[in-house]
């Protein structure tokens, strides 16, 4: 592709430690939501200064890739409902929305014609919370990957006042309410006590419940992917292979979350021998240099992050037509309907030595953590 730089970021981004990709492996990628203590955090990271003009399409994988690699059926699916649980307002996601979905040839998704729908905390159109140049960057990525997995679906985002671990419940709450089949979190923290007082709000009967794995390696489970009750989703970096039957390879991303849980009990449905409780992760897909529009960086960038992979799998749950039914122990009950990645790791300046070699930080046939069962083959995984 003939691609222009046009621009730089316009926003000043703190940069993150815990979660975040180190410094000394990316030196120019920043986290797009700062990562303090009490709270939690979106899971995006982009390269400040990778802004590019529209020539002959955006830099990085696109709708049309994604489904290629997934093998994704053509015409449409159900008008599943998925809902987004998010911090802050978007101001410009219908418009950023519009311009991702024209570019791949996706049917319009707008508030007129009743495929989005942004409220907040409380499930109302107004007001909405103050805007974040971060967490506004991470809706736009929300629901462009669940646009991409599913176009016929229908988009309800849910803006919390704060990344707080009451408000994001209360997101969760409302999302059921007003008739999400499915929710995806893309945001994280450290697994502790405090955000584990809130995990009833992520269990709803009927409702799959999507979670980013993290996007800090091998470390500390994230919560509330860690939740029996949660789909973990991992990340994953994509790339084209022509002399392959499928067409693409696949390997563990780098930065893509895993961990042992400290708390969560063993759950029946998970197998792995070297961790006695909760395994992260159950599932995983793309997570690295995904197309988004973005209006307040100035126009197409790179997003990456298991921010991306989290939102598609919660798409691809919605189009299966499976949504509520598929829950973490129907991917493990089908895992042979997954496409098994076994190369990379997710501890990248040890590879793969801060687990000992283990599957629980260095991916491997069957199950592991950066990947879980593996990435989506289609639909029949759900």
């Amino acid at each position: 592709m003939n691609r222009r730089l046009i621009g730089v970021l316009s926003a000043v981004v703190v940069v993150v430690g815990a979660f975040a990709p180190a410094a000394s492996a990316a030196p120019m990628t920043r986290a797009a939501c700062p990562d303090r203590p009490g709270v939690l955090r979106c899971l995006t990271t982009y390269t400040p200064g990778a802004v590019r003009a529209l020539d002959d399409g955006p830099v990085g994988w696109g709708a049309d890739d994604l489904a290629s690699a997934y093998g994704l059926p053509s015409g449409a699916g159900p008008d599943t409902v998925v809902g987004i649980s998010i911090a802050y307002d978007a101001p410009n996601l219908e418009a950023d929305l519009a311009a991702y979905r024209a570019q791949y040839g996706l049917p319009p998704c707008t508030t007129a014609n009743g495929c989005f729908r942004k409220v907040n905390q409380q499930g109302a159109a107004a007001p909405l919370p103050a805007a974040s140049f971060g967490w506004a960057m991470e809706s736009t990525l929300d629901v462009s990957m669940v646009s991409a997995a599913c176009p016929s679906c229908r988009l309800l985002v849910v803006e919390g006042n704060t990344p707080g671990f009451a408000d994001l419940a209360e997101t969760e709450d409302t999302a059921v309410r007003l008739g999400a089949a499915v929710v995806s979190n893309s945001y994280g923290a450290r697994e502790s006590g405090a955000p584990l007082a809130f995990a009833s709000h992520y269990r709803h009967p009927g409702v799959t419940v999507v979670a980013s794995s993290g996007d800090a390696g091998f470390t500390a489970a994230s919560y509330p992917a860690v939740l029996p009750t949660t789909v973990a989703v991992g990340g994953t970096s994509l790339a084209r292979d022509p002399s392959s039957a499928r067409g693409w390879t696949e390997s563990a991303w780098q930065y893509g979350g895993s961990g042992c849980s400290a708390y969560i009990a063993k759950p029946s449905w998970q197998k792995d021998p070297n961790c006695g409780k909760r395994t992260v992760a159950d599932v995983a897909a793309a997570a690295e240099d995904i197309a988004i529009h973005y209006t307040d960086a100035g126009g197409w960038l790179p997003a990456n992050g298991t921010s991306a992979s989290a939102p598609y799998v919660a798409g691809l749950i919605g189009r299966s037509g499976q949504a509520g039914v598929t829950q973490p122990s129907t991917l493990y009950a089908k895992a042979g309907s997954f496409t098994d990645i076994t190369a990379g790791t997710n501890d990248p300046v040890g590879g793969g030595k801060k687990c000992g070699n283990d599957y629980l930080c260095v991916a491997a046939a069957g199950y592991d953590a950066p990947t879980g069962v593996g990435v989506p083959n289609g639909l029949t995984g759900f």
